[in-house]
C-alpha cells in the first residue's frame, strides 16, 4: 500500500509542475505588444521568479518621479612609471680654433675626390698648428686622361701663383679608368699606347709641379671595393712613384692602411689611435671622417719634416713670459765629484791580482789537443780521476768517499 501511495504523490507533483509551466507559457504568448517608452520584454525567469532586472521607476504623466542617478564610469588610476633619466650623451668637444700666423707656410693639395678627402684630413691634423695653412684645390671628377672637362696642366700654375705654397701635394688616378684621345684617336684603357701616353702625362705634370723647386709629395691611390679597380690602382701607383721620383719628388704609399693582413680591401679598420672604425663609405669608394684622417696621417709626418719649425704647435712651445719662471740650478762643485783612476783592460796588475779566483795557477799548454797527441804520437791522455774510463788500480782516497758496507 505504501508503494502505491508514493506513486500517486509523484504523479501529483509532476501534474502540478506541468500546470505551472503551461500557465507561464500562456502568459508569455498573450503578453500585449510594447508601447513607446516601455521597458524591453522580460524573460520567463523574470516573470516566474522576479529576478534578473531592476524595477523601473514609477511614471506620472509619462515623466519619472525621480531621475535615476547615473553612475560615472570609474576611471582606472593612472600608474606613473618611473622614467629612467637618460644619460646625457657626452658632447663632442668643440674644435680648438687656433689663429694662423701671418707668415704661416701654405700647403697646396690638388687632385680629384681623393685629394679633397686628403685636404679635409689635413685640415683636422693641422688645426692646432698656427704655422701651417692647408689650401685644397680639388675637382672630384678630374684627372689627366680628359683635358676637355678639366685641364690640370693649365690650372696648376694658376693655383701655385695664387697660393704661393711651400709644399705641393698631388693625388690623382681614381677617375682614369676610361679611354683616352691620342692625336684624335680614341685609345682603349690599359693598352700599350694608353699606358705610354698616360705615363708621359704624369711625368709632365710632376715636372710642372717641380718647376719652381717646390717640394712635391705625390700620394698614392687607396684600394677600392672593386677588385678590378684595385688592380688598376696598383698599376697607377707604380707609374706615380716612378715619375714623381724622376723629378725629385717623394711618393707616399698609403695602400697598407686600407687593407687587411692578406692585402684585401676592408671597410672597417684601425684608425690613427688603433681603434676599429668605419674607414670607407657604403659605396666602397669614398672615405669616412676617420678614413680621411687616416689618409692624412701618412702625409702629415712628411709635411712636418719638410716645414720644420713651422709645423710646431703653438700650445707646446712656452713664450717669453713662461721662460722667466724656470729655475736654473748651479753646477755641481768639483769637490763633490769622486775621481777614480781609469783601469786599462790589458793591465791586470793595477788591482793587485795576477792569479785567477781561488789562487790556482793558470795552466800552460803547448797548444796540442788530446786528439792531436793521439794522432801524431799515439799518446792517450789520462782519464780524469773518478771518470768511468779511469782504469787505474790504485784509486786516490778522494774517489772512495762513500765506501760500500757489505755484510
Amino acid at each position: 500500500m505504501s508503494g502505491r501511495h508514493s506513486n500517486k504523490t509523484g504523479l501529483r507533483w509532476l501534474l502540478n509542475a506541468l500546470i505551472v509551466l503551461s500557465i507561464g507559457l500562456t502568459a508569455l504568448l498573450i503578453e500585449p505588444p510594447r508601447q513607446a517608452g516601455a521597458q524591453e520584454r522580460r524573460t520567463i525567469l523574470d516573470m516566474l521568479f522576479g529576478f534578473g532586472r531592476r524595477r523601473p521607476p514609477p511614471v506620472y504623466d509619462d515623466v519619472p518621479i525621480y531621475e535615476p542617478r547615473q553612475r560615472e564610469p570609474q576611471q582606472r588610476p593612472k600608474t606613473r612609471k618611473a622614467r629612467q633619466k637618460a644619460k646625457p650623451t657626452p658632447a663632442e668637444p668643440a674644435p680648438v680654433v687656433v689663429e694662423k700666423l701671418p707668415d704661416a707656410k701654405k700647403v697646396l693639395v690638388v687632385g680629384d675626390f681623393v685629394a679633397a678627402s686628403l685636404g679635409d684630413g689635413l685640415q683636422t691634423a693641422f688645426e692646432t698648428t698656427p704655422g701651417i695653412v692647408i689650401e685644397t684645390r680639388a675637382n672630384g671628377s678630374s684627372g689627366l686622361v680628359r683635358d676637355d672637362y678639366f685641364n690640370w696642366p693649365e690650372s696648376l700654375p694658376a693655383y701655385i701663383a695664387e697660393v704661393k705654397p711651400s709644399v705641393i701635394i698631388v693625388s690623382l688616378g681614381a677617375n682614369e679608368r676610361q679611354q683616352m684621345s691620342i692625336d684624335g684617336i680614341k685609345e682603349k684603357f690599359r693598352t700599350d699606347a694608353w699606358l705610354a701616353e698616360y705615363t708621359r702625362r704624369v711625368g709632365t705634370f710632376a715636372a710642372l709641379a717641380r718647376k719652381d723647386k717646390i717640394p712635391l709629395l705625390w700620394v698614392g691611390v687607396p684600394p677600392f671595393q672593386s677588385s678590378s679597380m684595385s688592380a688598376d690602382m696598383v698599376t697607377f701607383n707604380g707609374i706615380f712613384r716612378t715619375e714623381a721620383e724622376k723629378v725629385g719628388g717623394n711618393f707616399i704609399d698609403i695602400w697598407d692602411g686600407f687593407v687587411d693582413e692578406s692585402g684585401k680591401f676592408v671597410m672597417t679598420g684601425s684608425d690613427i689611435n688603433g681603434q676599429q672604425v668605419r674607414l670607407r663609405g657604403s659605396d666602397g669608394i669614398n672615405l669616412t671622417k676617420a678614413g680621411k684622417r687616416k689618409l692624412a696621417f701618412y702625409v702629415e709626418k712628411d709635411i712636418r719634416k719638410l716645414l720644420g719649425d713651422a709645423a710646431a704647435s703653438g700650445q707646446d712651445v712656452p713664450g717669453a713670459d713662461g721662460l722667466k719662471d724656470l729655475v736654473v740650478t748651479a753646477p755641481t762643485a768639483n769637490e763633490d765629484i769622486i775621481q777614480t783612476q781609469p783601469i786599462s783592460l790589458d793591465d791586470p796588475d793595477l788591482d793587485g791580482g795576477t792569479a785567477l779566483l781561488g789562487g790556482a795557477v793558470a795552466l800552460t799548454g803547448n797548444g796540442k789537443s788530446p786528439r792531436d797527441k793521439l794522432v801524431e804520437k799515439g799518446e792517450v791522455a789520462a782519464a780524469p780521476t773518478g771518470r768511468v774510463d779511469d782504469f787505474r788500480l790504485a784509486k786516490p782516497e778522494t774517489v772512495i768517499s762513500n765506501p760500500v758496507i757489505r755484510n
